[in-house]
């Protein structure tokens, strides 16, 4: 069978899972989509890490734009989209994701992966360990403007949504859990679209990309993951209606801190 036919198969199934998780907790996905990229790249393809790392993210990426659109869908009809914070947020996601973007393709694939697992695992910690108290200040267009920044530029070297670093953020500030979660799922397919767009055009006519590649997004992945992950989206958001979601966090996060762990040691 076609190794890149097997990994369409294989993404399948991953989308389903990733879709819900990204409508229960507004993680976009790309926190499984990225390790499971390096060793389906690595397994079938024989992709070397330093390559491999940037397709990944890249993939994972392009996932979160359909992902992204269906659970912020279902948000918007729950109610759960708040405009103001979603205009503010959107020109620094912009111009954040693009310097990530840039970023992730120009240095080591190593290093890019060891710099996802750190983060994954603090990002993990945060899930479990992070102050529930919220400010007693509420956020103005800066301070909307900066989140955006910061959490662009991260989820464009990251590959991810943007959900576990925008939704405590934005909780801080006084706003509610499942707007929090809305507007996550939004902002991740800003960061998705503009990080998209920066992989595909530095990775134009690259000759040692796979075949079915555009730029550095790998086709097969990402319509695989697509396929399911869009119709199992509304279910997370329907499940975080009525699940206790903290929980949930907690055994995510432990998952989390497990594959990093496994993705630094097995670093040559």
């Amino acid at each position: 069978m076609d190794p890149n036919f097997e990994i369409f198969l294989l993404c399948v199934m991953l989308g389903s899972i990733v879709g819900v998780f990204a409508g229960l907790l507004g993680i976009g996905g790309g926190l499984l989509i990225v390790p499971a990229m390096v060793f389906l790249l690595h397994f079938f393809l024989q992709i070397d890490i330093e390559i491999g790392m940037t397709i990944a993210i890249a993939t994972s990426l392009s996932t979160v734009i359909m992902t992204g659109l269906s659970s912020a869908r279902s948000h918007y009809k729950l109610g759960n989209l708040d405009k103001r914070i979603i205009t503010y947020c959107a020109f620094g996601i912009a111009i954040g994701a693009t310097l990530g973007a840039q970023f992730a393709s120009f240095i080591s694939g190593v290093l890019l992966q060891r710099i996802f697992a750190v983060l994954v695992i603090l990002i993990a910690l945060q899930m479990v360990f992070g102050s529930r108290k919220a400010s007693q200040h509420t956020i103005g267009k800066p301070g909307l403007g900066g989140i955006g920044a910061t959490t662009g530029f991260i989820c464009a070297l990251m590959g991810i949504g943007g959900g576990a670093l925008i939704v405590p953020a934005l909780m801080w500030f006084q706003v509610n859990i499942r707007k929090a979660i809305g507007c996550a799922a939004f902002s991740g397919v800003i960061v998705a679209v503009f990080g998209t767009l920066n992989f595909v055009i530095m990775g134009w006519k690259n000759p040692d990309l796979p075949e079915w590649s555009l730029g550095y997004v790998y086709l097969p992945a990402t319509l695989g993951i697509i396929a399911t992950s869009m119709l199992t989206a509304p279910i997370g958001v329907k499940l975080g209606q009525k699940l206790d979601t903290a929980k949930l966090k907690k055994v995510f996060a432990a998952f989390l801190v497990l594959v990093s762990i496994r993705m630094i040691i097995g670093i040559e």
